[in-house]
């Protein structure tokens, strides 16, 4: 679907002032030796010399370099308005500017060259702006950090040693170490010690002490 044309007033005064300073630019040019194409090939370079300025301002802003080639253009155009308005005679023009005209191309293609060449730089607002993407990590599994206290080993029970057998003294036994000891009493006065009685004896250790302590010898 097609749009219809509407005449807008920028546009038009746009043209306008391209046209008017195009023809300025091409009568200074000639004005000042440059006859024929070349003439015409001036107001092309300084109108694409402003344009590529203008455009590396919509990208960077802050290029100091974008700024001082737009306004070399800028100057460029406005001069040759004003020169060519009345205040310069256009049969005689001055040395300096013939040479500023004649220098004019190389200045334009080393402004071009630079503005295209250079690097865009980034804004740092769109970076700021971008969120950080979360990064999903695995989970790490749980550990169970319960410190748990270490059993101590069970002692097995010994089983109770049986209780000793109660030793038999026989009676003739008996008779003979109470005749020993009523014979070291009647002789010494004092009770017969019982390690005497079981050195006398001469008997193992259980039966002497069964003995001794049936006659309650100590």
């Amino acid at each position: 679907m097609s749009r219809s044309m509407r005449p807008d007033a920028v546009l038009v005064q746009a043209v306008i002032a391209g046209a008017l300073s195009f023809a300025h630019l091409h009568d200074l040019a000639e004005a000042a030796g440059q006859s024929g194409w070349k003439a015409w090939a001036y107001p092309i370079s300084v109108d694409l010399l402003l344009v590529a300025a203008w455009r590396r301002l919509r990208t960077a802003r802050r290029d100091r370099s974008a700024w001082t080639w737009f306004v070399i253009a800028l100057f460029a155009s406005l001069g040759a308005n004003i020169a060519t308005a009345g205040l310069l005679d256009l049969k005689h023009v001055p040395d300096w500017l013939c040479i500023l005209v004649a220098g004019w191309p190389a200045l334009a293609f080393l402004g071009g060259t630079l503005l295209v060449h250079a690097p865009t730089e980034t804004p740092a607002t769109a970076v700021a702006a971008a969120p950080a993407q979360p990064v999903d990590e695995p989970g790490a599994p749980e550990v169970d950090v319960r410190r748990e206290d270490p059993v101590p080993p069970t002692t097995p029970e010994l089983p109770a040693s049986p209780a000793p057998a109660a030793v038999t003294v026989p009676i003739a036994l008996l008779d003979h170490a109470r005749k020993i000891a009523d014979s070291h009493r009647a002789a010494t006065g004092t009770p017969m010690p019982a390690d005497a009685l079981t050195a006398r004896l001469g008997l193992p250790g259980p039966m002497s002490a069964a003995i001794t302590a049936e006659l309650q010898l100590t």
